[in-house]
């Protein structure tokens, strides 16, 4: 019955969505007709509501409805859906604003005589304003109005340039910012969550282990990494239309000839086109480059690109005249005022310390005004303008609202849809089909594809996107990340806009067009760009370092960056320290050996110990690492052996527990029969029939396991744990042998402190002979409390503080009598101190500097506070290929 009201769930949402129902009430209308529907089929067939639902009831599903309200709208972890109305009234602002329209013109202009440059500058324009503006109707019919007269007129092919138009409409829909790509994000970081909940169930039913390896964890994606990660397919795509667009021209010249330009090449034709240029691409270097660097959010850079916007249409709308670009000139040197103050000093009020610091926060207060006043000016313009801002506001609320309700709307049919056991249809289908993962994602991919005829991409983003998500980031075998699934996902919706018989930009520009272009001239110039798109999509695929570098490289060069010693980037670490000790062995041992030859005699005994067994184990290493070395090649060799026998079993097992919940169910069925009226006989004999059905399956299956597989695993098992221990074994190692040696040249840095302490330790004196027991406690423990920062000075702070427990104690003359004694004492430790420090200072410490940086790839590779930049770019490289993990499962 379950299955029954699956089927009318989608069978209402099609006829809604066939019927021009809008999609924001067709997909939470479906979802609440039939759960009301089984509610009460339940109540009066059954005397049950639940009992139609495969998991959850009506009030399970009515409370996660609301828990999905909450969330769109008060969660602050899912704070990225703020930057949606943001991008959407920058891009609406540009579009009003005609700054799509200049910019058409010059490119066209400039590119218009090189074979196919027409067709070109549309693509480059194109790919401009997807970066700006991200709307897919506003940047095709733009160009539909005034690129499509001029291409025809120049007797370029109908089916090229309406083609080249609304596949050139379309990259807003991938090159960032872009709306689907936060939607994206923001369904991929709750599905991530979920696959990783799954895949550490996995791993605990395979290993019987309750605690999964953090580097074996589902890595999620923020707007900000969907951004950058498909900044590079984004071009490739571009790269692609121009690449087709020139192989054209040159092969048959008459469907894209040059376009001669009738003016002159002159200063005046420069500034226009500098004009045309300058502003949007300048915004988009703001945006994407805040967003890129780590200096701005999503929301930030957001609302940067909205005041950019505003600021831009302020001149460009203005009738003309002197005051023209002040409101804009104001706002430039605002922001590099801003810029300049915040690279050079600290802008927090908190850190006040002096005339010059607070000179600075006025003159940055002062160009945040002058901002202020240049974008208030700005908005009064474009308000008085044809009440231009009054209409992308309005413009800007209904589209959003329409978003945020489609949101809604799709949770509560996820909701249902789950509900009615739909979710675990489609997983026992993906994990079903045969080939692994790559075959389960093939089919997704098609099934996205396919949608794409008939629905608009964000309902196939907030549909169907939960439900298979989950699936296919929690298999360890691609072990892939939700950046590179989202933006796969995102360059497949593209061809939603372009697919007949509903893609929107088919549509757009059909409202257009001349009537000189027919229809079928519009569907066949699009069905080459959806090859491009699709032969983009397999490059994307194929090569995911694409998609993956530029996230992972951000995140490794950000402040927020991992140390070295990060689980998740020990296996590409353990590769590049492989790599430098075999290229650096000589250098190494050698500065090893200069080390050991380094005088420490007039250091403490501890000291002097530690160091000695620090030397020895730094000379171990080699060995641990040719052994670490050995046992991954050891794992390595036998993987191509074990491999194909341990897919085939896990999937056998996969069938045997898929074998096994269908046994369950139907057992489960046979217990509800036994309360039913009537006649049930049949049903139960048909429910036991099924029962044996599955059993012998399952018993054929389990014969088809091989017999060696026991010891197969073992080997795998201990060849893995081997690996381990060998890692570990250099781990602790290397770790204590650097961290030795890097806590005594800290010891000696910290000489200077201990010398400028020494007048305060005199002073103390005086403090503990005269001073009230108050006072001196007091004074003392200020004093250890600044010995605590100065490293190395235990000695002499445990010294003091046994003093200031005899004040404690006693405030008589013979407790400050012992408080003299270890006072003395402190003294004591402190020349001690000194006498060595001093010394090495001038003697130990250079040695040592020049030993730390001889290490610091190798030993001391996993110590240090961050990588440096070559090593990150290395390890983000490596990361960004996919590491198949399900060897481990």
């Amino acid at each position: 019955m379950e299955f029954l009201f699956l089927g009318i769930l989608f069978g209402l949402m099609a006829f809604a969505l066939i019927s021009g129902y809008p999609v924001a009430f067709a997909l939470p209308g479906s979802a609440i007709i039939t759960i009301a529907l089984a509610a009460a089929c339940g109540y009066f067939i059954e005397g049950d509501i639940n009992v139609y639902f495969a998991q959850d009831g009506p009030k399970q599903w009515l409370s996660a409805g609301v828990t999905n309200f909450r969330s769109l709208y008060w969660n602050v972890e899912r704070d990225t859906l703020i930057a949606i109305p943001l991008f959407i009234f920058m891009g609406i602002m540009l579009q009003r604003s005609k700054i799509a329209e200049d910019l058409l013109v010059a490119m066209a202009q400039l590119f218009g005589p090189i074979p196919g440059g027409l067709g070109i500058s549309v693509v480059f324009v194109g790919a401009l304003l997807a970066a700006t503006t991200g709307i897919v109707g506003a940047t095709v019919i733009a160009m539909g109005l005034i690129s499509l007269p001029a291409m025809l007129r120049n007797n370029y092919s109908k089916s090229l340039a309406t083609g080249t138009i609304c596949a050139s409409g379309t990259l807003g829909q991938i090159i960032p910012p872009s709306i689907v790509l936060i939607i994206l994000a923001d369904q991929l970081s709750s599905a991530a969550d979920q696959a990783n909940t799954m895949r550490k169930e996995l791993y605990r039913e395979v290993t019987g282990e309750f605690s999964m390896p953090s580097q074996f964890d589902v890595v999620s994606a923020s707007a900000g990494d969907m951004f950058m990660g498909a900044l590079v397919p984004g071009a490739v795509l571009v790269g692609l239309y121009m690449l087709y667009i020139l192989v054209v021209a040159w092969i048959k010249p008459s469907m894209a000839p040059p376009v001669p330009y009738d003016g002159e090449y002159d200063a005046k034709f420069l500034r226009n086109v500098l004009m045309a240029l300058v502003p949007p691409l300048t915004l988009i270097f703001v945006v994407l480059g805040s967003i890129l660097t780590g200096i701005a959010t999503v929301n930030q850079a957001g609302s940067i690109g909205a005041v950019g916007a505003m600021i831009m249409a302020g001149y460009r709308l203005h009738s003309g005249g002197k005051s023209t670009y002040i409101p804009a000139i104001i706002a430039v040197i605002a922001l590099a005022v801003i810029s300049y103050m915040k690279i050079n000093y600290d802008l927090n009020v908190k850190s006040i310390d002096d005339q010059e610091a607070q000179d600075a926060i006025y003159i940055a207060g002062w160009a945040v005004a002058a901002l202020l006043f240049s974008a208030a000016w700005s908005a009064w313009r474009v308000y008085k303008v044809t009440n231009t801002l009054d209409e992308v506001m309005i413009e800007t609320a209904k589209t959003t609202s329409m978003v945020f309700i489609i949101l809604i709307g799709a949770a509560m049919l996820t909701s249902a849809f789950r509900a009615f056991g739909g979710e675990e249809l489609v997983k026992d289908y993906l994990l079903g089909l045969p080939g692994g993962f790559w075959t389960q994602f093939l089919v997704v991919m098609l099934v996205i594809f396919l949608l794409g005829f008939f629905l608009d991409f964000i309902e196939i983003a907030v549909v169907v996107v939960p439900i298979v998500a989950p699936i296919l980031l929690s298999n360890p075998e691609a072990n892939i990340t939700a950046v590179w699934l989202g933006v796969m996902v995102g360059l497949n919706i593209q061809t939603s806009f372009l697919t007949p018989p509903f893609g929107f930009a088919l549509f757009y520009l059909r409202g257009v067009a001349d009537k000189v272009i027919k229809t079928i001239d519009i569907y066949k110039g699009a069905s080459a760009f959806i090859c491009l798109q699709l032969l983009g999509l397999a490059i994307a695929g194929f090569y995911p370092v694409l998609v993956n570098y530029l996230p992972n490289r951000a995140y490794l060069l950000s402040e927020n960056a991992p140390p070295p010693m990060n689980p998740k980037l020990q296996s590409c670490l353990t590769d590049y320290v492989i790599e430098e000790y075999a290229s650096k062995e000589a250098s190494v041992r050698s500065a090893i050996a200069t080390a050991k030859a380094l005088n420490v005699s007039y250091l403490p005994d501890n000291l002097q110990r530690s160091f000695g067994e620090s030397m020895g184990e730094a000379e171990t290493s080699f060995a641990l690492m040719a052994k670490t070395a050995d046992a991954r090649e050891a794992l390595n060799a036998y993987i191509p052996e074990y491999e194909p026998q341990h897919r085939s079993v896990r999937q056998v097992e996969t069938d045997i527990k898929r074998l096994t919940r269908h046994i369950e169910e139907s057992e489960e069925e046979i217990k509800s029969l036994q309360y039913e009226s009537g006649d049930t006989t049949s049903e139960k004999a048909e429910l036991e029939v099924a029962i044996e059905g599955y059993n012998a399956e399952k018993e054929v299956l389990s014969k088809s396991i091989p017999d060696t597989w026991a010891d197969a695993r073992k080997r795998f098992t201990d060849l893995n744990k081997g690996l381990t221990k060998a890692q570990r074994e250099y781990y602790t190692v290397t770790d204590g042998a650097y961290e030795v040696t890097q806590n005594l040249s800290l010891v000696i840095a910290a000489t200077p402190l201990l010398k400028d302490y020494q007048a305060e330790l005199d002073g103390l004196k005086t403090t503990i002979e005269s001073t009230t027991k108050d006072e001196a406690m007091d004074l003392i423990k200020a004093s250890e409390k600044r010995l605590g920062d100065i490293k190395g000075a235990s000695s002499i702070k445990s010294a003091l503080s046994k003093a200031r427990r005899e004040i404690k104690k006693d405030d008589g003359e013979e407790g400050r009598g012992k408080a003299m004694g270890f006072y003395d004492k402190a003294q004591t430790a402190y020349s001690s101190e000194m006498a060595w420090r001093s010394k090495a200072e001038q003697e130990l410490q250079p040695g040592l500097a020049s030993y730390h940086e001889s290490i610091a790839t190798t030993i001391g590779l996993r110590s240090q506070e961050r990588l440096t930049d070559s090593q990150a770019k290395q390890v983000a490289f490596c990361q960004s290929s996919h590491r198949d993990v399900s060897l481990n499962f």
